[in-house]
């Protein structure tokens, strides 16, 4: 197992992905690969899909512990075929399954950012000699005839050396050997990547599911999951992400100061410039950041489909959204003003420019609009 200082693969406030045993709402994506499985034509690459902190990274970990510790399928004997396998799931006593816990198990590899040597820092790529470091591990391991699986996480933090590396390794598997690409964005990944593995998607989870998954992490849920699973569109990551910094109240706040549009209420303008500036600030600016981009998109289709999104994704906010984006037109107004607030934003941010001052030019444009 790799083990580095950073852990790029674990999300805020979430345990890491090994130590999570149950998965929510992928019912569909782990049948298919029991079918796989099941079918003794197991495909040695598979492409995890879908969007950030729905369940890619734990799936992957669920089906290495599986591989490892599942004898493959046999043909029928004198006693016909065994029975096909029906659930991912392993013993936590299962020697495998400690051996996984503790990042002691030789059939299995993860490859992630790692800190580089020179600068002491994490990279913000994946670079060849990670995926090189593949070449040792099958070559040790190939002695015993087991299993042998690697986790990438993420394959779209690879660089194009590394993918360039691992496609020749998808294009001559080793024997017995699985490899699992944790991807958020496949469509950064080489399409020769792509082609040379079966795709498993994953879909955001409902308000059921999320609330089953958040209670796993340990942390405490507001009372309204509903709002938290809108705005996290389904991701436990992003949930833990608005949690931890009270996402709910900031959106909830930024909702209100778009109810005094076009008539800005400056002090509470200026309130909700001040929450995101400061030392220590940077991240809940960036949270920001990201939930006007969702209340301009919601703006948007408010506008475009003649009625608010629904759930809700605060209190009021389906009267604020069909007050200001009550015809096609304006739900367009607001879908190119979204495009130019947030890449003037995002290079504001990108230079280090005031935050404060970024949120209350952002905020005049958006009184622009409203009054437009």
């Amino acid at each position: 197992m790799t083990d580095a200082a950073e852990t790029p693969d674990q999300a805020p406030g979430a345990p890491h992905p090994r130590e999570t045993e149950k998965i929510f709402g992928q019912d569909a994506a782990q049948q298919a690969f029991l079918d796989a499985f099941n079918s003794g034509r197991l495909h040695h690459g598979w492409l995890l899909s879908g969007p950030r902190g729905i369940g890619k990274a734990t799936l992957a970990w669920r089906i290495a512990r599986f591989l490892l510790a599942t004898p493959p399928p046999q043909d029928g004997g004198l006693f016909g075929a065994p029975p096909p396998v029906t659930s991912l799931d392993i013993d936590p006593d299962h020697p495998v399954a400690r051996r996984v816990a503790s990042g002691g198990e030789p059939g299995l590899t993860l490859i992630r950012r790692t800190v580089s040597e020179e600068t002491k820092r994490l990279r913000n790529e994946i670079v060849a000699e990670d995926i090189r470091r593949l070449n040792k591990f099958f070559g040790l391991s190939a002695a015993d005839g087991g299993h042998r699986v690697v986790i990438v996480d993420a394959a779209d933090e690879m660089n194009p050396t590394a993918a360039n590396a691992l496609l020749k390794m998808l294009e001559e598997p080793p024997a017995r050997s699985t490899l699992l690409l944790v991807s958020h964005q496949p469509s950064r990944l080489l399409p020769t990547i792509r082609s040379r593995c079966r795709t498993l998607r994953l879909s955001p989870l409902g308000p059921a599911d999320m609330a089953k998954a958040m209670e796993q992490t340990g942390v405490d849920l507001p009372e309204n999951t509903e709002h938290l699973t809108v705005l996290a569109s389904g991701s436990v990551g992003a949930a833990l992400r608005l949690v931890s910094m009270d996402g709910l109240r900031l959106y909830a706040d930024l909702i209100a100061l778009l109810n005094t549009l076009p008539r800005l209420d400056r002090p509470r303008a200026i309130a909700l410039a001040d929450s995101v500036s400061g030392r220590g600030a940077s991240d809940k600016f960036a949270l920001l950041l990201d939930l006007i981009d969702t209340a301009l998109s919601r703006l948007a289709m408010t506008g475009v489909a003649g009625a608010p999104p629904a759930p809700e994704a605060a209190a009021g906010e389906a009267q604020v959204l069909a007050r200001l984006a009550d015809t096609p037109a304006r739900g367009r107004a607001w879908a190119e003003r979204a495009g130019e607030i947030m890449a003037r934003t995002r290079h504001g941010a990108a230079v280090n420019l005031d935050p404060g001052a970024l949120v209350l030019d952002t905020v005049f444009k958006l009184q622009d609009t409203a009054a437009g």
